[in-house]
């Protein structure tokens, strides 16, 4: 497994998902405006603020997958080191993690990965690791097997 083409995987990932928020939001944008001349009342301002809600939700999930979109893109492909950062496609006993990103599963190449942020618990555990050691989470033990 290349480390590069799981970090392109999850740009990918990234990318749709803002694509169809940003859509989402348009869409509702246009709903707002179409809606807004329409007759007044009580529905009508419940209706949009129902709507107004919606925006301020997408707007933020947007705001959050640009910023975990921009610390993907402040990762070093190239890099490998002997010890567990930031970037790092690690193999364990378990299967394989992507510490860069919160995206969860992802599959390719007829694997499964899972890309974890490095702030999440077990990212934590992970960081400053080296090949061959071991970290405990929920009472699952990881071995580092390699580090990419």
């Amino acid at each position: 497994m290349v480390k590069a083409n799981v970090f392109h995987a999850c740009l990918e990932i990234l990318d749709k998902k803002i694509q169809a928020h940003e859509l989402s939001l348009e869409e509702l944008i246009v709903g707002a405006a179409n809606d807004s001349k329409s007759t007044a009342g009580d529905k009508h301002e419940t209706a949009r603020a129902m709507m107004q809600l919606e925006q301020e939700k997408l707007s933020k999930q947007l705001s959050e997958l640009r910023t975990q979109k921009n610390v993907l893109e402040q990762l070093r492909v190239g890099r490998v080191g002997e010890r567990v950062g930031a970037g790092s496609l690690i193999t364990t006993d378990k299967g394989m993690l992507y510490l860069s990103v919160a995206l969860g599963k992802i599959s390719m190449e007829g694997k499964t990965i899972f890309a974890l942020s490095p702030q999440s618990p077990l990212g934590e555990k992970l960081l400053g690791k080296k090949t061959g050691d071991a970290v405990e989470m929920n009472g699952v033990k990881y071995v580092i097997l390699e580090i990419h």
